[in-house]
């Protein structure tokens, strides 16, 4: 049992309260997932710049001259710390490498996601001391995505907490278990992905970058997940511009979306949207199975 929540703003003037908005949801489904929580935002790019969000068991050894070793190493860069993350906007250039570099100088550290949008912040324990040990609340942005985890496949660690991500400006949130996993992870591996952990909800995050390299939006990749994913899921996914929802054909896993003019939010329950602006006249009903749910900035644009 974990909790699962999303908001994808319409409404542009809401953005500075993304963070706050997005913490409040996820600090309400506590219960469901006491492990570790994670945050991902999406907020303001900067023309020609990209971001890579890092995560340390020894920030203060890791983080230390962190800039300046990189300038060293050939990578302009400005480092903002947050707790045991840190934040390393460089040259969008410099994306593709940038994994290599880091594992040079700064072996020990683990990347929690990176793009031209995106910050991912997960650690163990409660939503709400996560919530206040990165500043959650401060931030802005335009979507968001969050999770509650109680593990049950696998062990609690910063790694195993959600949401995943497996390529530039995407992650994923899930709530359930999926059969197929080890088959797909091999598959995936074959055509050149990498993996950071055994977790099944990190092959569910690499199959839909995988087919979104191959040309498809989200929706198209999650369309294709209800053929080659096997299991019991919800997902929640972020791009750079979009956010989807997908229960599978089952769909024992709860779920709630609301809308209005302002937003489309998400919850494992109701009681995770009672406070968003406006929900006592939203359009609130339960994702249907096997039916993908789609909203995108630049096509609404």
């Amino acid at each position: 049992m974990c909790g699962i929540v999303g908001l994808f703003l319409k409404d542009k003037t809401l953005e500075p309260q993304l963070g706050t908005l997005l913490s409040d949801m996820l600090i309400i489904m506590t219960d469901r997932g006491p492990d570790s929580a994670g945050i991902a935002i999406y907020g303001a790019a900067a023309e020609g710049k990209a971001k890579v969000t890092m995560q340390s068991a020894e920030p203060a050894v890791d983080f230390s001259d962190l800039e300046s070793d990189l300038g060293k190493a050939g990578v302009a860069a400005s480092v903002i710390v947050k707790s045991t993350h840190a934040v390393v906007e460089i040259d969008a250039s410099r994306l593709g490498d940038i994994r290599a570099v880091l594992a040079n100088i700064r072996p020990n550290v683990r990347l929690m996601g990176s793009g031209e949008s995106v910050e991912i912040y997960k650690e163990t324990g409660l939503p709400k001391d996560v919530v206040a040990r990165f500043d959650l609340r401060a931030m802005s942005g335009s979507h968001g995505i969050g999770h509650t985890r109680m593990a049950t496949e696998s062990a609690v660690t910063t790694l195993g907490a959600h949401p995943f991500s497996t390529g530039a400006d995407q992650c994923l949130v899930h709530n359930g278990s999926l059969s197929n996993h080890n088959n797909l992870r091999r598959e995936l591996t074959r055509d050149g992905m990498t993996f950071e952990t055994q977790n099944d909800s990190e092959v569910a995050a690499a199959y839909l970058t995988a087919e979104m390299a191959k040309g498809k939006d989200l929706g198209q990749a999650l369309t294709s997940a209800l053929d080659d994913l096997d299991g019991f899921f919800t997902f929640v996914v972020g791009t750079k511009s979009g956010f989807g929802v997908l229960r599978d054909p089952i769909a024992c896993k709860p779920a709630v979306m609301a809308e209005t003019d302002q937003y489309v939010a998400f919850g494992s329950e109701y009681r995770a949207l009672v406070n968003l602006p406006g929900i006592e006249t939203a359009r609130v009903w339960e994702p249907e199975p096997a039916t993908v749910y789609f909203w995108d900035h630049e096509k609404a644009a």
